[in-house]
């Protein structure tokens, strides 16, 4: 497994280190970890005051700052990192840098979780988002699990996008703890409780009663979690089943916070600058509401 881990010396960025070298089973299959720092260029006008060889020199004193304390905790681990440096927008770079090496994960330690500020992830990592299709895991303010095997939620829908976050957390189970990861399977469905219709006197009645909205909300969850249990029990994994009602983004928050979830995987469209465009709208709330690590896997 291929990892791209940014760096910049900052805490987030040392907390995604630290989740790589707490993979235990991951570390056994030898991944190949590289760590990235961009250094944004100084102003022409500044640079102009200076050598070639002395900014060259201030670019690479300022990258091994942040390499450093990263290089120590995969040293802790007993692991060895790709190290490289680049001079550029931020953004462009990491996309860039993904891509081209064709990395299975790109880890980002980002701050922030309002959407209305716009600082659900910080600028840079909402940018990445914007620029590249590479799986991103995007830790939050808190502290990344260190435990080897993870509990981790997979939100399906029925949709190819919910499909591409179980292939992905299949084929690198070894991210998640391996055959020791709990994997929650989960799938929100309708609150058809509220539906009413009016009679022929225009008073408002029931549509449905309690047991067809509970044979409803169990056809809804089947629908969205039977074309995926196959690829499990093909791996041999057996998920927890989830089913939660009502609006997605609350509901899944909410369950991971209960729960404690590690991680939550999700599939997304991934297209457009929106942040909302780019994760979807259920992805986008979560992120806004809570503060679970969010594995986020574009089609």
């Amino acid at each position: 497994m291929k990892i791209l881990i940014p760096v910049d010396g900052s805490v987030y960025s040392d907390n995604a280190v630290a989740f790589v070298a707490s993979r235990t089973t991951l570390i056994g299959h030898e991944p190949h970890i590289v760590l990235l720092n961009v250094q944004a260029p100084l102003p022409a006008r500044a640079s102009r005051l200076v050598s070639r060889e002395a900014l060259e020199d201030y670019y690479k004193d300022e990258s091994e700052k942040a390499f450093k304390p990263a290089r120590k905790i995969l040293k802790k681990a007993k692991m060895a990192a790709e190290e490289i440096a680049k001079v550029g927008a931020p953004a462009e770079e990491i996309a860039k840098v993904a891509e081209d090496m064709k990395v299975d994960l790109l880890i980002m330690g980002s701050h922030g979780r309002s959407a209305l500020k716009g600082l659900l992830f910080g600028s840079v990592t909402n940018a990445v988002l914007a620029l590249t299709k590479v799986p991103l895991l995007m830790l939050r303010d808190k502290e990344a699990p260190t435990t080897d095997a993870l509990s981790v939620g997979i939100a399906v829908d029925g949709s190819k996008y919910g499909t591409a976050a179980v292939k992905y957390a299949i084929k690198q189970l070894d991210l998640f703890g391996g055959q020791t990861a709990k994997i929650h399977l989960i799938n929100t469905v309708s609150d058809y409780a509220g539906a009413v219709m009016p009679d022929m006197t225009g008073m408002a009645l029931p549509a449905l009663s309690e047991d067809e909205v509970v044979e409803l909300q169990k056809s809804e969850f089947a629908e969205a979690i039977d074309p995926v249990l196959p690829l499990f029990e093909k791996a041999g994994v057996k998920p927890k089943e989830v089913c939660l009602v009502g609006n997605p983004g609350d509901e899944i928050a909410a369950y991971c916070k209960k729960r404690h979830l590690d991680i939550l995987v999700m599939g997304s469209h991934g297209y457009g600058r929106f942040k909302a465009a780019v994760m979807g709208s259920t992805a986008t709330r979560i992120a806004s509401i809570a503060d679970v690590p969010l594995l986020i896997i574009r089609k």
